[in-house]
């Protein structure tokens, strides 16, 4: 079985995750040498997850050259290491950056996580490296795929089943609560993140905390949300009228649909990521609203909401095969209202795979 293999079993895939997890140290070893270096420590809780399996507030792995590793964990974790670790060594050591570091004769460190007081206390000369982990976990394999892709589904499925309660009177803060506890029902392990609500002007604001305000007729009401699965993020925002819809906002809506149509179509293995934000920007630039949409085009999910690489006039690089990816553009009107529309999707050599799969069309509710 490959990396990229799974089991079929009961109509899903099972994943080998040894074998996943291993495949993903040897793809950090041979990195090393580049650097060098003859191993690797990992602190950051999020990259130790993604090279061993184990959620720990306290952990590390040491990964070495030959793609041998060792993780280490305090009292409270040891046991759920044993168990989830399998093919890695697994010790007990409650400093467990000092307890490993001092098993490679050239460590290198994750300069990006690590404090200069941290860093001093471990004695010798670890080599400060930046971003190698990271960087891995850019492209992402067909487990992670999947999970993102079920993530996507609730999220989906709880938008589907909130969006049909929301009438005039109800508070941004109820329809928040709404989609969240509905994700968790459906089978989310959580809100991937604090959801969005905002209506009427309160849309002028890209991040606005949901308030008491309730929804009135004629309001634009934008709602950006998503489930965690498996530790997976989806991502989704759509906005929707209540009641009726003016001229300026049928226009606001179409213009940033078009703009999120081109994005998506922009999003190819091979494409620098500022150029996938110009082909959305340039739209909203050419119809004189350019200066209201001031965040980037979109990033990179996966373990964490946002993570590399990042669509926006200042990208640099270009997207490779199987990057989950972000596409969100948006208009703001202060004391107006705005509108956003965002997809999370996969890009794919044979065109970018659509995840967040709730139609794009404006609905009047």
């Amino acid at each position: 079985m490959t990396v990229f293999q799974g089991l079929i079993t009961a109509g899903r895939t099972v994943w080998d995750m040894t074998v996943i997890h291993e495949s993903r140290r040897a793809r950090l070893a041979a990195l090393l040498a580049e650097h060098d270096v003859d191993a690797m420590l990992v602190t950051r809780g999020v990259n130790v997850r993604y090279l061993t399996g184990l959620v720990s507030s306290n952990a590390a792995v040491l990964v070495r050259g030959d793609a041998s590793a060792v993780l280490a964990t305090d009292s409270r974790y040891i046991e759920t290491a044993r168990r989830v670790c399998s093919g890695i060594e697994v010790i007990e050591q409650r400093d467990v950056a000092g307890g490993l570091v001092k098993m490679a004769e050239r460590p290198g460190i994750e300069a990006h996580d690590m404090s200069v007081a941290r860093y001093r206390r471990l004695g010798g000369e670890p080599t400060p490296v930046d971003g190698i982990v990271e960087l891995l976990r850019v492209v992402k394999d067909e487990s992670e795929i999947e999970a993102l892709r079920t993530a996507c589904d609730l999220t989906d499925r709880a938008f589907a089943d909130v969006v049909a309660t929301i009438a005039p009177g109800m508070t941004e803060k109820r329809i928040a609560r709404a989609l969240e506890s509905r994700m968790v029902e459906l089978g989310a392990d959580k809100p991937a993140f604090d959801s969005v609500v905002a209506s009427g002007p309160n849309g002028a604001v890209p991040h606005h905390s949901p308030s008491d305000r309730p929804i009135e007729r004629g309001d634009l009401v934008t709602m950006d949300f998503g489930a965690l699965y498996d530790g997976y993020h989806a991502d989704m925002t759509r906005t929707v009228a209540v009641g009726t819809v003016s001229g300026w906002q049928r226009e606001l809506y179409d213009l940033v649909r078009e703009a999120q149509r081109a994005g998506r179509r922009a999003l190819a293995p091979g494409a620098g990521t500022e150029e996938v934000d110009a082909a959305a920007r340039g739209l909203i630039t050419d119809a004189g609203y350019g200066e209201h949409f001031g965040h980037g085009l979109g990033h990179g999910v996966g373990l964490e909401l946002h993570e590399d690489p990042f669509l926006s006039p200042s990208g640099a690089g270009r997207l490779e095969d199987r990057v989950p990816i972000t596409v969100e553009p948006g208009v703001y009107l202060p004391g107006r209202g705005g509108v956003r529309i965002e997809d999370t999707l996969v890009t794919r050599a044979d065109g970018p795979e659509l995840l967040t799969r709730t139609t794009k069309e404006l609905l009047v509710l």
